[in-house]
C-alpha cells in the first residue's frame, strides 16, 4: 500500500502545538454499537472533560484546553481527572511554545523573561508574542490584564505536495554541509540552468520573445519557509541577487524553489523574500514589510496557518488587504486540501442542526451531520489519510467576540476520546477549536461537534489533507465545497489552483484512486488540461467584515454574508527546480509563483497598470478548463502569458535611472567646501527592455541656499544597457554648515510608462578627517539570547567628533579561533549565520552589518565591516571561519554618515534555534571633518 497523503510533517511537527491525545485502543467492534459500550465510553470521557471545563477558574479560561489539562496534570487536584481519563496525554513536557495574544509590551516581555520564557517572535502591530514557557508559569502569564488568551503555538504548513514519505530531516550541521557542497559543485561545474516546464506550458518563453518583456522594473517577493540553498542556487546561475529582509531568511528551501520558478518566467524582475514561519503574526508583519519597506510590487506565498479564520479576514488576510489597498498584487496557493468533485476533500460547512442527543453529561447537544436525512452525530475520517491531521472547527461569530460556545472531539471506534478542544467562548475569544489526529493514524476515527451553550451558528469543519469518507453501512462522510480559507480567500488576493505542466503526480492520493492527470509539456496548456486532484476548492462564504461587523446584520447563517469566488486562477505545478527535495515541485506552492511571475511580465510591459486591470487581463484571457465558465476548482482557468500580454498590449519598456554622480570642486581642490562651486557629472543608465527616447534630467536640491545650473539637461535617446552622461554646476553657500551633506534630487524623464524615475544623492561638504576615533566596548561578555528577536542591545557613546564623514565597525578579539565557546574572539557563536547585527546612529539611521551569512562557520574575530572592502560578508562561507579580515556589510554604512555625537547602538539577535554564544568585544570607528584653518 502506498503511503497516505499527509500534511508536510516537517512543518507540522514543529508547529502544530499541543493537542490532547490518548493511546489508541484497538477496535473490537465497528459502530453502531449494539452493546452500547462505545457510546458509554464516549459519554463518560466527554463528561469528565466537560467537568474540567466547568471547574476552570477565570484565569484558566484564558488558557487553551490542552494547557489547562497539562497544568492540572501537575497538581494533586488533577488526580480525579487522570482517573477518569487514565490514558489522557497532553504531549506537553515541562516547557511548551505558545502564542500569547493581547499585548507585545516591554512589560510583558520583561515578565516572560522573569518566569524563564524564551521569546521567539514579537509583533507589536498585531499584539502577539510567541514564547517557549515553563508550564508552571502559565497561570501567572494568563493572570495579566494585558493578556487575552494563551494557546499552543499556532501551526502552519506550505502547499507543497509530498510525492513520497517525508525524508528524515537532517541536523542543522548536516544541512549546512550539504548546502556548502552543492555550492562548491555549482561553482566548479558550469551546468546549463534548469528551467521550469511551466515556462513552456504557460507560453511565457514565447511571450517574452514576442513582446520583448522580461520583468524589468518589477519587484516580485515571496514568503515561504526558508531559502537555505539560496547561495547554492546563485552559484549555479539559477538565481540573481535576492533582497532578503534582515534576519528573515527562515529555515527550509521551499522559498528557494519558488524564487527559481519566478526567475525562470520573469528573468529580469527583482526578487525579494521573507519567511512566513516565525509565527502567524510575524507572517502578517512580513507581508506588510515586503510592501512598505522593501517596495515589492507583487507578493506571493504558499503558506496556511491553521487558525486563519474561515468567516472573517484574520490578521494575515488583513495584512493582505493592507498591501493590496496600497496597489500591490498578492498571490497565494489555493491549497492541497482536496475538493468535492474529485472526492478528495474533508470539508463540511452548514448551519448547526440540533441532534437532540447529549454526548456528555453536563451540557450541550451534538450536531447532526445528516440534517433532514436522519441523525448522525459523528463525521468519519478516512482510514487511509488519518495520520497527523489538523482538524479545524470555526463558526459564525466575530473574531475576539464569540459568545456561543462550541467544542470539538476526536474519538476512535470504541468511543475513546483521542483529542479534545473545548475552550471557553464567553465574549472575548475566537470562534475556533482545533484537534489533531494521532501521528500514527488510526482506524475508524470520527469527529463530534458539541454546542456547549449559546445560539445556533453556521459551522465549518475541515480535516486538512484527509477525507470525510463513508464507513460502509455505518457512517456517511458529508462533504461540501469551500475548502479554501484564510488569506487566500481575501477579496483582492489571487488564490491559485494547480494543474500539472508535465508528468502526473507520482502516486495515488489514496489506494484505489483514479490516475492523476498529466500536463501538456512540451506543449502549452489548453482547454483539455485538468487540475490536480488534490487542489482545494471554493467558494468561500464570508460572514463578517474585517472589523467584526456583520455583512448582513441579523443573518449569520448559511444564507448570510457574501460569497467570494475562489480560486481565482490555475497555474502549473510538477515542474523542475534545482533545489534539493524540490527537483520536481508539485502542489499549489508551485502554481502560485508561476501566476505571480506572469503578472510580473504584465506589469513590466505595462508599468502603472491598475490592479483591477491586471485582474481583468488575467481572468479574461485564461483558458477555460473543467466545468464551463468559472468553477470552484480551476477558477477562471489556466493563464497563458502570450494571451495576457496581447490583451494588455505589452511592449518593451525603457527604464532610465540616475546613477551615483561624481562631484569635483572647480578650484581643483579634493573636497567640496562651503562656498565652493563644483561640477556634478551625472550618469543615466537605461536598464530597461526598450529604447529610452527623449531622456532628460532635472537636477535640484532641497538644501537651503544651494543652486544648480542648468536646471535641466537633455540626454537624448539611450539604448537598453547603455549609459549617457551630462555635467551640472553646483554652488554651495559660504554659510553652509561643515559636515552637513548637500542633497541632490535627480528626476529622470523619458518616453515610457516608467517615467519619471527619481533618486536622491548626498554630497559631503568639507574635508573628511583622516583621524579615526575608536569607541570600544569594554564591558563583560553579553549572552546573545537563543532564537530571540529582542536580542541584545549595547549603547556606544560618541563625543568629540561632530558630524561623521566615515564609519567602519569591527568585531574585535585578541586570538582568532573557531573553537566553540572561545573567550578570545569578539563574538563566539556556533552558526554565525543565525545572527543579525544592526548598527543605529543617533539620527535613527540604521545599517545591517551581517544577516544570515557564514553558513555553519563559528566565531567572528578581528572582522572589519567597511563599505570599501573587496569582499561582501553575504558571500562568506563556512570554510572562512573564524571570520576575520575586511568585509563589506550587509547594508552600506554610508547610510549612517552625517550623524553627529550621541548614542549609537549595536543590536545583535539570534534568528534560529539550538546555537548560542556571546558578544564580547567590538568597536565603532568614526571620522569627522577637518575644521578650516586647523
Amino acid at each position: 500500500m502506498r503511503a497516505p497523503i499527509r500534511p508536510n510533517r516537517r512543518f507540522l511537527a514543529a508547529s502544530l502545538g499541543v493537542v490532547l491525545s490518548l493511546s489508541i485502543v484497538s477496535p473490537a467492534a465497528a459502530w453502531p454499537d449494539p452493546a452500547g459500550k462505545a457510546a458509554d465510553n464516549a459519554s463518560k470521557q466527554i463528561s469528565a472533560l466537560q467537568e474540567l471545563k466547568r471547574s476552570q477558574s477565570a484565569v484558566e479560561s484564558k488558557l487553551d484546553t490542552s494547557l489547562v489539562v497539562a497544568k492540572r496534570g501537575t497538581e494533586a487536584a488533577g488526580r480525579g481527572m487522570r482517573a477518569a481519563l487514565p490514558a489522557l496525554q497532553t504531549g506537553v513536557g515541562d516547557r511548551v511554545t505558545v502564542d500569547i495574544r493581547g499585548s507585545a509590551s516591554a512589560d510583558l516581555l520583561d515578565h516572560l523573561r522573569k518566569v524563564g520564557a524564551g521569546i521567539r517572535a514579537v509583533s507589536e502591530h498585531y499584539s502577539s508574542v510567541r514564547a517557549e514557557v515553563p508550564v508552571s508559569a502559565m497561570e501567572s502569564i494568563a493572570s495579566r490584564k494585558d493578556v487575552k488568551f494563551v494557546e499552543p503555538a499556532v501551526g502552519a504548513m506550505t502547499a507543497k505536495q509530498l510525492a513520497d514519505k517525508p525524508k528524515k530531516k537532517p541536523t542543522k550541521d548536516e544541512k549546512a554541509k550539504q548546502i556548502t557542497e552543492r555550492t562548491r559543485q555549482a561553482l566548479s561545474v558550469q551546468a546549463e540552468p534548469a528551467v521550469s516546464e511551466g515556462d513552456r506550458a504557460h507560453n511565457a518563453d514565447k511571450a517574452r520573445q514576442q513582446f520583448g518583456v522580461t520583468g524589468i522594473g518589477v519587484k516580485i517577493c515571496a514568503l515561504s519557509d526558508g531559502i537555505d540553498s539560496l547561495q547554492a542556487s546563485q552559484a549555479a546561475g539559477e538565481l540573481p541577487a535576492v533582497d532578503v529582509l534582515p534576519g528573515e531568511g527562515g529555515d527550509g528551501d521551499e522559498g528557494t524553489a519558488m524564487l527559481e520558478i519566478i526567475h525562470d518566467l520573469a528573468p529580469n524582475a527583482e526578487l525579494g523574500f521573507a519567511t512566513a514561519f516565525r509565527s502567524d503574526a510575524s507572517f502578517a508583519d512580513n507581508i506588510r514589510k515586503l510592501r512598505f519597506q522593501a517596495n515589492c510590487d507583487i507578493i506571493v506565498d504558499d503558506v496556511i496557518y491553521f487558525k486563519e479564520a474561515v468567516f472573517q479576514d484574520w490578521i494575515i488576510a488583513q495584512a493582505v488587504n493592507d498591501v493590496t489597498a496600497d496597489g500591490a498584487l498578492y498571490f497565494s496557493s489555493a491549497g492541497n486540501e482536496g475538493n468535492v468533485v474529485d472526492g478528495t476533500a474533508a470539508h463540511w460547512e452548514g448551519d448547526f442542526v440540533d441532534s437532540g442527543l447529549s454526548i456528555g453529561k453536563w451540557a450541550g447537544t451534538a450536531h447532526n451531520f445528516a440534517g433532514s436525512n436522519g441523525v448522525q452525530i459523528y463525521q468519519p475520517i478516512s482510514d487511509a489519510s488519518s495520520a497527523g491531521v489538523p482538524v479545524l472547527l470555526n463558526w459564525s461569530d466575530p473574531l475576539g467576540a464569540s459568545t456561543n460556545d462550541y467544542d470539538l472531539y476526536l474519538l476512535d471506534r470504541n468511543g475513546n476520546v483521542l483529542s479534545a478542544s473545548q475552550n471557553f467562548q464567553n465574549g472575548t475569544q475566537d470562534a475556533y477549536e482545533r484537534v489533531n489526529t494521532p501521528s500514527g493514524g488510526g482506524q475508524g476515527l470520527r469527529l463530534a461537534i458539541v454546542k456547549f451553550k449559546g445560539e445556533n451558528r453556521y459551522l465549518s469543519l475541515s480535516a486538512l489533507r484527509s477525507r470525510f469518507k463513508d464507513t460502509a453501512g455505518v457512517l456517511t462522510g458529508y462533504n461540501t465545497p469551500g475548502e479554501i480559507f484564510g488569506h487566500a480567500a481575501a477579496k483582492n488576493a489571487f488564490a491559485v489552483a494547480a494543474a500539472p505542466a508535465a508528468k502526473a503526480f507520482g502516486r495515488a492520493l489514496e489506494p484505489g484512486d483514479p490516475p492523476n492527470p498529466t500536463g501538456p509539456f512540451p506543449g502549452a496548456f489548453g482547454p483539455t488540461s485538468k487540475v490536480e486532484r488534490f487542489t482545494s476548492d471554493g467558494p468561500r462564504r464570508i460572514i463578517y467584515n474585517a472589523d467584526g461587523t456583520p455583512i448582513t446584520p441579523g443573518d449569520v447563517s448559511s444564507t448570510g454574508g457574501e460569497v467570494r469566488k475562489k480560486p481565482d486562477l490555475t497555474a502549473a505545478d510538477g515542474v523542475t527546480t534545482t533545489v534539493p527535495d524540490f527537483e520536481t515541485f508539485y502542489g499549489t506552492s508551485a502554481a502560485a509563483p508561476h501566476a505571480a511571475a506572469i503578472a510580473g511580465l504584465v506589469l513590466s510591459g505595462n508599468p502603472g497598470l491598475a490592479p483591477a486591470d491586471v485582474r481583468e487581463a488575467l481572468t479574461t484571457t485564461s483558458i477555460d478548463i473543467e466545468q464551463a465558465g468559472f468553477d470552484n476548482r480551476a477558477g477562471s482557468g489556466i493563464i497563458l502569458a502570450d494571451r495576457v500580454l496581447g490583451y494588455t498590449g505589452a511592449s518593451p519598456q525603457p527604464l532610465a535611472e540616475a546613477q551615483t554622480p561624481t562631484v569635483r570642486a572647480n578650484d581643483g581642490g579634493n573636497f567640496i567646501d562651503p562656498g565652493d562651486t563644483a561640477t556634478v557629472t551625472l550618469p543615466v543608465t537605461n536598464r530597461g527592455d526598450g529604447l529610452a527616447a527623449s531622456t532628460s534630467v532635472v537636477l535640484s536640491s532641497p538644501t537651503a541656499g544651494v543652486t544648480i545650473t542648468p536646471r535641466s539637461k537633455f540626454y537624448g535617446s539611450i539604448d537598453k544597457g547603455q549609459t549617457a552622461i551630462n555635467n551640472f554646476t553646483l554652488t554651495v553657500p559660504a554659510n553652509h554648515p561643515l559636515g552637513t551633506p548637500v542633497l541632490l534630487d535627480a528626476k529622470v524623464s523619458f518616453a515610457g510608462a516608467q517615467s519619471p524615475k527619481t533618486a536622491r544623492f548626498p554630497v559631503k561638504i568639507g574635508q573628511p578627517s583622516t583621524v579615526v576615533h575608536d569607541f570600544t566596548y569594554t564591558g563583560t561578555p553579553l549572552a546573545i539570547p537563543d532564537n530571540d528577536p529582542t536580542g541584545v542591545t549595547v549603547p556606544i557613546e560618541v563625543s568629540g567628533v561632530g558630524p561623521v564623514s566615515r564609519v567602519t565597525f569591527s568585531i574585535d578579539g585578541t586570538e582568532c579561533t573557531a573553537n566553540p565557546g572561545a573567550t578570545t574572539v569578539g563574538i563566539d557563536h556556533t552558526f554565525v549565520s543565525d545572527l543579525v547585527g544592526t548598527l543605529r546612529s543617533p539620527s535613527g539611521a540604521t545599517a545591517t552589518l551581517f544577516s544570515g551569512n557564514g553558513s555553519n562557520g563559528k566565531n567572528m574575530c578581528k572582522v572589519v565591516f567597511d563599505d570599501t572592502a573587496a569582499r561582501a560578508f553575504r558571500d562568506s562561507k563556512s570554510e572562512d571561519a573564524p571570520y576575520t579580515g575586511s568585509w563589506r556589510p550587509f547594508q552600506p554604512l554610508e547610510g549612517t554618515v552625517g550623524a553627529t555625537d550621541g548614542t549609537w547602538t549595536l543590536h545583535v539577535r539570534d534568528a534560529a534555534g539550538r546555537d548560542v554564544g556571546s558578544l564580547r568585544a567590538f568597536s565603532l570607528h568614526v571620522s569627522g571633518y577637518v575644521t578650516p584653518g586647523s
